[in-house]
C-alpha cells in the first residue's frame, strides 16, 4: 500500500526511472524552476551512484533544518516520497514559511507524481496524508496553489478541502485547513 515517508535510498532505482518519465516530458531543464527542476540541476549528476545518491537523500532531509544553510528566497522545507515499497510514485514538498513569491505563486506544498502514476488518486491521498504532518508543523491552514488551466491538481485540492481564495499571475491560490 502507497505511503508518505521521509526521504530513502533503498528508492534509487525507482527513482531514477522516475526522473526519466519527468525528464521526457521536459522537466528538469535550466528553465524549471520547480523543486524537481532545481534538485535535477543540482543534484541530478550525482543520482546515479548509490553514494550520490544516499548524499542527496541527506541533503533533501536536511533542507527541513532551518540552521541548514540554503539559497536566499529558499525556506525550510520538508520534503516527503510518496512509495508503495520500492516503488517511488511521487514527491511532497513542504514549505515551513511563506516569502512573497510562495505567498502569490508557490504555497506551503508542492508536488509531482511519476508520469507512469497520475491518474490513479496518488496525489490526493499524498496531500490529505501531508495535512497532518503541515499542522504538527504549526501551519494552518495551509496555501496550496496550481496552474489555472490544470484541472487535475484543482480537483486534488478541493478534494483535500481547498477553499479557492483567488487567482494571481495564473496560478489559483487555495487554503486548506489542517486540523
Amino acid at each position: 500500500m502507497p505511503e508518505l515517508i521521509q526521504p530513502v535510498a533503498r528508492v534509487h532505482l525507482s527513482f531514477l526511472a522516475a526522473v526519466q518519465e519527468f525528464l521526457a516530458e521536459g522537466r528538469g531543464q535550466a528553465s524549471d524552476r520547480t523543486m524537481l527542476g532545481r534538485e535535477t540541476q543540482k543534484y541530478g549528476g550525482t543520482w546515479s551512484t548509490p553514494a550520490g545518491f544516499a548524499a542527496y537523500v541527506e541533503a533533501i532531509k536536511a533542507d527541513a533544518l532551518p540552521e541548514t544553510p540554503r539559497a536566499e528566497g529558499i525556506v525550510p522545507a520538508t520534503t516527503l516520497w510518496y512509495v508503495d515499497g520500492d516503488e517511488y510514485l511521487g514527491r511532497l514538498s513542504i514549505r515551513h514559511q511563506l516569502t512573497e513569491f510562495l505567498l502569490e505563486q508557490g504555497g506551503h506544498i508542492g508536488y509531482d507524481v511519476r508520469p507512469s502514476a497520475r491518474r490513479r488518486g496518488h496525489a490526493t491521498a499524498m496531500l490529505k496524508s501531508a495535512l497532518p504532518i503541515t499542522h504538527a508543523l504549526g501551519i494552518d491552514p495551509v496555501l496550496v496553489t496550481c496552474d489555472n488551466d490544470n484541472v487535475g491538481s484543482r480537483k486534488v485540492i478541493e478534494a483535500s478541502g481547498g477553499v479557492l481564495e483567488d487567482e494571481r499571475v495564473g496560478k489559483l491560490r487555495f487554503w486548506v485547513p489542517t486540523g
